[in-house]
């Protein structure tokens, strides 16, 4: 089985059309992300469940999809579907959630194989002003399976994979060291992890290769770096999981980041399946 583009574009509509906005203070509208995602995963038979915190009076959700044993250690897959300002969020960061759910789905029919547990896992309050503080969904999610002593083998964090290039240039860079590193066309997707856990990236990247139709690079950063822990995986890194970002460069490629043009005709849903393809391989190989 692979990634199917028009349910990645029905949960892509679904999401960006919610109004208003669903950011942090709209919590009609993260209440309608959260009630979908979690009934598309209960579509799916696998284990279910809620994760409630409050920040500031307000109670947030993380949603729970669990496939393979109860126990063990723990691979997990996450992903936001709160928004920046009243910015639609297609990029950024509905095309993770699509992602997110589509993995669920296409998880589903080799659950049986699995030898370890998978966690598939949906924050709000990834966007500011929640962002880099202990409110963030991931924050609590993260803490959580520390302070429960779980074993954490692998986290992957989809963050904006929606967004591909053909022309030449369309790909930015920081400065001149990285842009001599990778492509300057913006068509590929990118494996981000920190320094000192090279080998888990790599691994992640060959897994990922090896399945999806799409070039798929790998970079490992200081997580002292701003660029090193622009999402969720941030969170897992503090207690020592490993933990890497897959990511179409963000606003390093996607001039519509942060911005009302975010919308479902910029993305290109080709390309955002075999991501898709790509990642499950890796959860599957990572979680067997």
């Amino acid at each position: 089985m692979r990634a199917d583009q028009s349910r990645l574009y029905a949960d892509v509509q679904f999401l960006t059309e919610l109004q208003p906005a669903r950011n942090y203070r709209n919590l009609a509208s993260l209440n309608q992300a959260a009630d979908y995602i979690k009934a598309e995963f209960g579509k799916l038979g696998c284990r279910v469940t809620e994760q409630p915190f409050t920040v500031a009076g307000r109670r947030y959700r993380n949603i729970i999809a669990c496939f393979g044993p109860a126990e063990g250690e723990r691979v997990v897959v996450g992903a936001h579907y709160d928004v920046c300002d009243d910015t639609p969020g297609a990029d950024d960061n509905a095309s993770a959630v699509a992602g997110l759910l589509e993995t669920a789905r296409l998880l589903h029919a080799q659950a049986p194989q699995l030898k370890h547990p998978v966690e598939l896992v949906a924050y709000p309050n990834e966007e500011p002003p929640y962002f880099a503080s202990d409110d963030m969904g991931s924050a609590v999610h993260a803490q959580a399976l520390h302070e429960a002593q779980v074993p954490v083998k692998a986290m992957l964090c989809y963050e904006m994979i929606g967004y591909f290039r053909d022309e030449p240039g369309s790909q930015r860079f920081p400065n001149d060291a990285l842009a001599a590193l990778f492509p300057n066309t913006g068509n590929f997707i990118i494996v981000v992890g920190r320094n000192g856990e090279e080998a888990f990236t790599q691994r992640v990247q060959q897994l990922m290769q090896g399945v999806a139709q799409l070039d798929v690079q790998r970079i490992n950063l200081p997580d002292s770096l701003s660029l090193a822990g622009l999402s969720d995986h941030r969170n897992y890194w503090r207690y020592g999981f490993p933990a890497v970002m897959i990511n179409d460069t963000s606003f390093l490629r996607n001039p519509h980041y942060h911005q009302a043009s975010d919308t479902i005709d910029t993305l290109d849903f080709r390309r955002m399946a075999e991501v898709v393809n790509g990642a499950v391989a890796a959860v599957v190989a990572l979680a067997t």
